[in-house]
């Protein structure tokens, strides 16, 4: 039986660049935002969506994903709705995924809302990626021109740094490569003696 590793952190901490250090060292890894999209194309899915928010989120390969995310982060309650509807989805998927990998020592689960979903009780490890607020502003903004007002809807939307750290079983610093690199590294070496 596999153990999991949960991977977790803010928007724009790194998550998925820090995930794929440990799936070069041979852990399989699992990105729970990359499936989720999946979710967008099952026609039920999408026929809920339409009803709540329109028929303009939907686009014919899944959703308009800024449109949606301008509508859900401007309502908590809408995005809580949002998230129960997906997040079934991902988990039974994570669940078929990691019986195909079952023959693995570590499996990696990145989610960017692993506690807020409760993930974290299903992993044996968990791990915070973390990054000071304005470096991942400026991430985020690179990675998709997200405005400073949306990023900061979305921050208000996940626990803090501090919420996760106390509750995570080791932290990365996600700030300069070489050093992040090199916690991985130490991470992976600690799991290797478990």
């Amino acid at each position: 039986m596999s153990q999991i590793i949960g991977l977790t952190g803010g928007i724009g901490s790194g998550k998925t660049s820090v995930a794929k250090l440990f799936e070069a060292a041979g852990i399989p890894i699992y990105i729970a935002d990359i499936e989720a999209k999946k979710a967008y194309l099952d026609p039920h899915i999408r026929a809920q969506i339409a009803v709540k928010f329109g028929t303009d989120v939907l686009t014919p390969d899944g959703i308009n994903a800024n449109l949606l995310a301008a509508k859900v982060f401007e309502n908590k309650e809408a995005l809580q709705w949002l998230n129960a509807l997906i997040h079934p989805f991902v988990k039974h998927d994570f669940e078929q995924w990691k019986f195909a990998h079952a023959a693995q020592p570590w499996l990696l689960k990145e989610a960017a809302i692993l506690f807020e979903t409760g993930g974290h009780l299903d992993c044996d490890v968990v791990i915070t990626v973390t990054a000071p607020l304005m470096l991942r502003q400026t991430r985020v903004f690179e990675r998709d021109g997200t405005s400073k007002e949306a990023f900061e809807k979305r921050v208000a939307q996940q626990w803090t740094d501090d919420k996760k750290l106390a509750m995570s079983t080791y932290a990365i610093q996600n700030i300069d490569w070489e050093d992040t690199k090199a916690q991985v590294e130490k991470i992976i070496d600690s799991l290797l003696k478990i």
